[in-house]
């Protein structure tokens, strides 16, 4: 047996950690089978198999992001992330058997990290779900997988996916081309993942039947789409307007997920920034999940973490007078 202590920043996380008369230290040694789990103060200590103790850490490193993002923690919130440190997290991939008169995938994509394994369940529970993450972090990827998903086994009936165009003001009528290829520069990494997903051919037969749809934000005013997976990429570069517009775009048996990451906001300087917004309005309202990704679920390049890093760390020096 082996032993690991945790150091949490106060006692006052230590109470919220644990729960109340210790409840979620006794339920994650239950599930992980440890053969201890106490807290002393602000200390855990952990007492079990190697593997049980990598768990375990994974475990508590979850919860504490979770803490610090909501303020507190719930016995619900204990058993995802057990699931989703225990089984790995849910795969995503179609149903058995061809949908649609085709040939049905057969790849199927699995979470790769625990922050990503949260989103993916978030999406499967909950109506709208807003994910907020650095690049990198499969935001974007992860959503047009489940959106492909649920389109195969039949529960929406069109995938549609909006971008705002903010360096063309959302005036895209100079560009040449149809809808398609005027908006198709904004929405290229959409194209990416949906090509990475199905056959490019099937993808340009459901483009044709209608059955996945691109738009551009502004073309979306008006419209109430049912029942379907709508995605929005890239939402930190909406205003709060545009945001509370395409949010109210939801029919009967939609699904709405909205991306981005508040770091790179392109909007003209003091416009509040949509996403962040929703992100304050919406926290409290059932059925509707906040997910937020970080350095740690970046699955590009490992570089990519060490240029975030260093972009993060680096602040403007105020000159002296």
């Amino acid at each position: 047996m082996s032993e690991a202590t945790i150091n949490l920043d106060s006692r006052d996380e230590a109470i919220l950690l644990f729960g109340s008369r210790d409840q979620y230290l006794r339920e994650i040694r239950t599930a992980l089978g440890m053969q201890q789990l106490v807290g002393r103060g602000d200390q855990l200590i952990l007492r079990g198999t190697d593997e049980q103790l990598a768990q375990g850490e994974r475990v508590f490193t979850q919860l504490r992001q979770l803490l610090r993002q909501q303020g507190s923690i719930s016995s619900e919130d204990v058993k995802t992330v057990l699931e989703v440190v225990i089984q790995g997290g849910d795969r995503i991939g179609p149903a058995p058997g061809p949908a649609r008169g085709e040939a049905a995938s057969s790849r199927f994509v699995r979470p790769r990290t625990d922050g990503q394994a949260r989103y993916v369940r978030a999406l499967q529970e909950h109506d709208l779900t807003l994910c907020v993450g650095p690049a990198g972090t499969g935001k974007t990827f992860l959503a047009v997988a489940m959106a492909v998903s649920w389109l195969r086994q039949a529960a929406v009936k069109k995938i549609v996916l909006v971008r705002p165009a903010v360096e063309a003001g959302e005036r895209l009528g100079y560009l040449p081309g149809d809808m398609v290829a005027k908006v198709n520069p904004y929405l290229r990494p959409l194209y990416d993942a949906l090509n990475d997903l199905m056959e490019p051919e099937q993808v340009k037969r459901y483009m044709e039947s209608d059955i996945i749809e691109v738009c551009p934000l502004a073309y979306m005013r008006g419209r109430t789409l049912n029942p379907a997976a709508i995605i929005l990429d890239e939402g930190q570069n909406t205003t709060v307007p545009q945001m509370k517009m395409f949010l109210t775009r939801m029919g009967n048996g939609s699904k709405i997920i909205v991306t981005g990451d508040i770091t790179q906001v392109d909007l003209p300087p003091h416009t509040r920034s949509g996403l962040q917004d929703a992100m304050q309005r919406l926290r409290n309202v059932e059925r509707i999940s906040l997910i937020y990704l970080d350095e740690g679920d970046i699955v590009r390049n490992p570089l990519v973490q060490q240029i975030l890093r260093a972009y993060d760390e680096e602040r403007p020096r105020k000159r002296k007078e």
